[in-house]
């Protein structure tokens, strides 16, 4: 385990605590190889004291996508980056299902319903002097997304599939996981979540790690 002494910003105590249980060593050493860029492209925007924003794409975005746009979030924050702002969108838009909403507010996040309707819009509060993460359901093309002098993560292989050129983006990185909506309505369905959900923050807290 691998743990951040100086924390820069004041972490719910439940996240903080779920964050302190990460295990780098479940990382493989193919997922080691496939973050590099990402790790490399942190470090030269860095090294220039520019800007950073992360756009992660998956089809429907509505689980992994959104697992990793508020992790990418929330662990720049934990970490002590600044000026990095996190994205997500899909090839087309559908909503978050309820498993995807408990499975945050499980991590130690509050998580906020902001509209209702088919697509429900959320804020997400990780620490209180931060802006919160508004997370909801869209296309990458959405407006409320970077269209230039972003990464783009493509979280899922039928939207890396689909996509496999993102206009405006200075970097387009194959970074699947496993789709949790496969085990919907079945007796493993949090547990997965759960899995997917620590995989992400996983993978992310070892990107950040490299960092500083």
């Amino acid at each position: 385990m691998l743990l951040n002494q100086n924390i820069p910003m004041a972490l719910t105590e439940k996240l903080h605590d779920f964050i302190t249980t990460i295990e780098l060593t479940s990382i493989s050493a193919e997922r080691e190889q496939a973050l590099q860029p990402l790790v490399d492209y942190l470090r030269d925007k860095v090294a220039q004291s520019a800007p950073i924003q992360l756009t992660f794409i998956c089809t429907h975005n509505s689980r992994r996508s959104c697992f990793a746009q508020v992790w990418a979030q929330v662990l720049a924050a934990y970490f002590g980056l600044e000026n990095v702002q996190c994205f997500s969108g899909g090839t087309e838009a559908t909503a978050l299902p309820e498993q995807v909403v408990k499975t945050l507010r499980d991590s130690g996040l509050q998580v906020d319903q902001m509209t209702s309707g088919v697509n429900p819009k959320y804020h997400l509060t990780y620490a209180d002097d931060a802006h919160p993460v508004q997370l909801f359901s869209k296309t990458w093309q959405h407006h409320s997304n970077p269209k230039s002098h972003f990464a783009a993560l493509m979280t899922c292989a039928e939207a890396s599939a689909n996509c496999p050129v993102i206009p405006g983006a200075e970097l387009r990185i194959p970074l699947p996981f496993e789709d949790p909506k496969h085990y919907d309505h079945t007796a493993q369905q949090s547990a997965k979540y759960a899995a997917v959900n620590r995989q992400i923050a996983t993978a992310l807290y070892a990107v950040y790690s490299k960092i500083n």
